[in-house]
């Protein structure tokens, strides 16, 4: 038996994202998916879903939702926003009942730009190319090929045999201050040692004119060599950063064009590529060079974050044992008998 959920309003970018598409980048196809992968998969181990399922991507906006018919187990994760559930607060990284009838509304986040919806069982939507995702400038997936808007409806499964009851875990947090790790090249041998310094040692700040297909930074220039700013076309991944003609650097995301004719002076890490997508215009963006083994000790760290959440799932307002004894209660507690400060 399936659920209704009915979008009433919804502003900024919402999108049905799951893990993505993979095998059709050289098809000119890339692979979409969820900005912050992490977030998502909180969001869905939470309700008892595998990390990857389909869920609602809420990007630099909100919405108000309406449950028109079932009964499901929502959770909410990603950039912090204020949930209400028929007008009574709600806080994110928790699961909660939608009764029919009920109405949730997401505020746009205070920080961050994408936050997820999750409902047990998963949201029901037809797969093109084997994923339910949103390519917008490709036309597939999602709400028949655009984003959601005001009147639209998703099936999801209902509550019965999918109740996870009330859990919470904690955010993983999101080191604001730390620069965005990189590796140089593909191409980094096309640019004088200036432009690789205002790279490393310049602070940018995201345009807008950031999207999910690539985040456009404001900032200093970065000069090119002498074979200009023009290569080859050559592929793509998440994370590659351009520099155009006029020097500002462009970093591709999940909806990129899979191959590109500028020269890309660094990828970023993909550990780092959750932070890197939940900046928003106006927040300030630093880089720092690193090595290949440490970009994967940093993506094995990631992998590990997603497969321990089931882990770090607890009872909301429940005793967790496990979690009290493992927790330092003694503090600074110093030895009583003695004398002396």
């Amino acid at each position: 038996m399936s659920g209704r959920l009915v979008i009433a309003r919804c502003h900024g970018a919402l999108s049905l994202q799951d893990g993505g598409r993979r095998g059709y980048q050289r098809y000119g196809l890339s692979g979409s998916g969820a900005m912050d992968r992490l977030a998502m998969a909180t969001a869905n181990v939470l309700v008892g879903n595998a990390p990857d399922a389909p869920v609602l991507e809420l990007g630099f906006g909100g919405g108000r939702f309406v449950v028109e018919a079932g009964r499901g187990w929502f959770a909410c994760a990603g950039a912090p926003c204020t949930l209400r559930i028929d007008g009574a607060p709600l806080t994110g990284h928790r699961t909660a009942t939608l009764a029919e009838g009920a109405e949730l509304i997401v505020d746009p986040p205070r920080e961050g730009a994408f936050a997820y919806l999750a409902v047990a069982g998963g949201f029901e939507a037809g797969a093109v190319l084997g994923s339910v995702s949103l390519h917008l400038r490709a036309g597939i997936g999602g709400a028949d090929g655009r984003l959601f808007q005001a009147g639209d409806h998703l099936t999801f499964a209902t509550a019965e045999g999918n109740t996870p009851g009330d859990r919470t875990t904690d955010a993983v947090p999101l080191d604001r201050d730390a620069p965005i790790r990189v590796m140089l090249g593909p191409q980094a041998d096309r640019f004088p040692q200036g432009g690789i310094d205002t790279l490393l040692g310049s602070t940018f700040t995201v345009s807008h004119r950031a999207d999910r297909m690539g985040y456009q930074l404001d900032g200093p220039a970065i000069a090119h060599g002498e074979g200009g700013y023009n290569i080859v076309s050559d592929a793509t991944v998440m994370g590659s950063i351009q520099v155009p003609g006029n020097g500002l650097p462009i970093v591709l995301m999940a909806d990129r064009q899979t191959t590109g004719g500028y020269p890309k002076i660094a990828t970023v890490i993909s550990a780092d590529l959750r932070r890197l997508a939940q900046s928003r215009p106006g927040d300030p963006i630093r880089f720092e060079a690193v090595t290949l083994a440490t970009a994967r000790e940093a993506a094995l760290r990631r992998q590990r974050d997603i497969a321990d959440l089931p882990g770090r799932i607890r009872p909301l307002g429940g005793f967790d044992a496990e979690r009290l004894l493992g927790a330092n209660l003694a503090g600074h507690a110093v030895d009583a008998l003695r004398e002396g400060p």
